[in-house]
């Protein structure tokens, strides 16, 4: 797993008071600092291990690179992976990398969610769907979990039925995703 963030994690179990969108803006945890990181390792597992298909995972933070990844945003050729997936997703502009997306993708979301709000998933369906421009030819999925909320995914309690329930369907959301659009 590369180190996107250069060192600067978020402490597991942050303390209290720490404020996540302080440490983003200060860290410089954007796109100048990520992409290149994210492009040196797609173009090794093409050039260097001949990878014919990849299909890229991004959970919250992870989900904007999903975005980038598989459009043109930012890249001269095209979009450099082929199926994405991306659970609760945050900070992905669905005018500016949604809409130029130019493979598979699917999005586990949650009902309750501050980041990736309901407005934010109606315009990422509406984008999705080609409405502002027209039909489009895209496979996507956008699966909606009741009773949970942004993070669900990666840190839903195991002993909470519905939690359980909605972190292990997003799991298999995104395996069955991939064995579709990139097993071949």
């Amino acid at each position: 797993m590369p180190d996107l963030f250069h060192g600067d994690t978020v402490p597991l179990g942050p303390p209290a008071g720490f404020d996540i969108m302080e440490w983003f803006s200060k860290g410089d945890h954007g796109p100048s600092n990520v992409d290149p990181t994210v492009t040196t390792i797609i173009k090794h597992m093409r050039d260097q291990l001949h990878v014919a298909n990849i299909g890229a995972v991004g959970y919250c933070f992870g989900a904007k690179y999903v975005a980038r990844y598989l459009g043109a945003v930012g890249k001269e050729k095209g979009a450099m992976v082929d199926a994405g997936f991306m659970a609760h997703p945050s900070f992905v502009e669905a005018e500016e990398e949604l809409e130029k997306i130019e493979g598979p993708l699917s999005i586990a979301a949650a009902e309750n969610d501050t980041v990736f709000t309901v407005e934010k998933r109606h315009e990422s369906e509406r984008v999705l769907k080609g409405v502002s421009d027209g039909p489009r030819e895209l496979p996507y999925q956008i699966n909606l979990y009741g009773y949970v909320s942004h993070g669900f995914a990666v840190k839903g309690d195991p002993a909470v039925k519905r939690a359980r329930f909605a972190k292990e369907q997003a799991f298999l959301q995104a395996v069955t995703w991939f064995d579709t659009w990139i097993k071949e």
